[in-house]
């Protein structure tokens, strides 16, 4: 016995007609009245008297009516219920650091202005710690630009970063004839920590290159690194939305390099096996769309 058998079962109660009741349902006829036989030989009595082509309601069919039609009411409150539970739930996001800088503020405002009433929840890890997160179901989605290496985790694209190579205006590395990748060797740099995104990327470039490098400072925000920069205490290399503020008010230079590109992806991931709400649903086709709606705001 299933819901489907009660709705069919009430429809033909309140027809009358297996007929009728088979276009209420847009089903066919032989459907309506196998369902009946089913739920017939399920509990073992007659449901329905034929007489001719009328059908009654034995005193079986009305003691079934009264129970199928409590049964199917709860269902659809329950349908109901989950369904706006769904809506209210809120949605937890993490970040990782250097997105949490330049992206996860805009993505919240936008959020918001598309759906005031859903909450979301943020937090803000190295992207090592956030894989973490995603696997034990303490966060929906992430926003990464490291690699992730489980492969119970989906990621999808959602925005190209570059990364820049930048110094104090007064410093001597500023003032180099810095052309090459290789003008760098042995430069103090700052980096972030290790599962930092983009400590991964800045080592693999370097390694790529064959181009040693003094690590002076490890840090765990960028807002640190972009400070001891500020202070003429080294070099860096940070995602050039980071630093747009920065460079725009003459606080930090951009040191170009020849032959050396240093982009990324920042990705959305998720776990393969999540239930994605519709809630969730929207916010990854908005990430996925980013570029357009930053663009707009800009």
């Amino acid at each position: 016995m299933t819901f489907r058998h009660l709705k069919i079962f009430l429809t033909v109660c309140e027809t009358m007609n297996m007929t009728k009741a088979a276009g209420e349902l847009h089903i066919s006829q032989p459907s309506i009245t196998q369902a009946i036989h089913e739920l017939e030989d399920h509990y073992g009595i007659l449901l329905f008297k034929r007489t001719g082509r009328k059908i009654l309601l034995t005193p079986a069919g009305r003691h079934l009516e009264k129970f199928a039609s409590g049964i199917l009411s709860l269902q659809q409150q329950a349908e109901s219920s989950m369904h706006a539970l769904q809506k209210q739930m809120p949605i937890w996001i993490g970040a990782s650091i250097t997105i949490g800088d330049v992206f996860l503020v805009d993505l919240l405002q936008h959020a918001r202005q598309l759906w005031p009433d859903l909450e979301i929840l943020s937090a803000v890890h190295n992207t090592e710690e956030l894989e973490q997160m995603l696997l034990e179901d303490k966060i929906d989605l992430a926003l990464v630009e490291g690699r992730l290496t489980s492969t119970q985790l989906t990621t999808e694209p959602i925005l190209t970063d570059t990364m820049t190579l930048i110094a104090a205006p007064e410093s001597e590395w500023a003032g180099k004839d810095i052309k090459t990748a290789r003008d760098t060797d042995y430069l103090p740099f700052f980096v972030r920590e290790k599962g930092s995104g983009t400590r991964e990327l800045f080592e693999q470039v370097m390694r790529e290159h064959h181009i040693p490098y003094h690590v002076i400072g490890v840090y765990n925000n960028s807002t640190a690194i972009k400070n001891a920069v500020m202070a003429n205490l080294g070099l860096s290399f940070l995602s050039r939305t980071l630093v747009r503020q920065e460079v725009a008010g003459g606080q930090l230079v951009e040191v170009p390099l020849d032959g050396l590109e240093c982009k990324r992806i920042f990705r959305i991931a998720y776990r393969k096996d999540k239930d994605l709400t519709p809630s969730m649903q929207a916010l990854i086709e908005e990430c996925k769309h980013s570029q357009e709606w930053l663009h707009k705001k800009i």
